[in-house]
């Protein structure tokens, strides 16, 4: 199973919050936190870093707050979770210096593990991510698409 950073999740639940509420509409950081009971301090950070890269922009004063200001359909899963986490996603076993990797068996599954998950999460809008209905046609789709690679 695959584990997804908290402050990835954070992130999910804020744009998350911006589709099912509008895009126009102002929230603040305070709003997201009281209404899906997450930390305020981790949220804040989170929303600032998305308004940072242009996904939220924010307004100042008293009737502030952030809106989304780029299209779900524009980001995929695999750029945020690296815009958030600040760092890849990637999983290559020369580059954790593993030192297994002279008698390893598994590297080139692993690679192409690997491989297969990155295509997958490049390919995967968030919008069609936060969607509410499941989307196994889409999903089904891109795992064809997958393993006709």
């Amino acid at each position: 199973m695959l584990k997804v950073n908290r402050k990835t999740e954070y992130a999910l639940i804020v744009l998350k919050h911006f589709q099912a509420h509008g895009e126009e509409e102002l929230t603040t950081a305070r709003m997201i936190c009281e209404k899906y009971n997450t930390p305020f301090d981790t949220t804040s950070r989170v929303m600032q870093l998305m308004n940072n890269h242009g996904i939220l922009s924010s307004s100042q004063g008293v009737k502030g707050g952030y809106k989304l200001s780029t299209n779900l359909n524009n980001i995929n899963y695999y750029k945020l979770t690296e815009l958030i986490e600040g760092k890849s996603i990637e999983h290559d076993c020369e580059s954790i210096n593993c030192n297994l990797i002279e008698t390893c068996n598994i590297t080139g599954p692993i690679k192409k593990l690997n491989e297969h998950l990155n295509y997958f999460f490049q390919t995967l809008t968030i919008r069609e991510l936060l969607e509410d209905t499941p989307g196994p046609q889409s999903l089904l789709f891109k795992t064809k698409a997958i393993n006709e690679r």
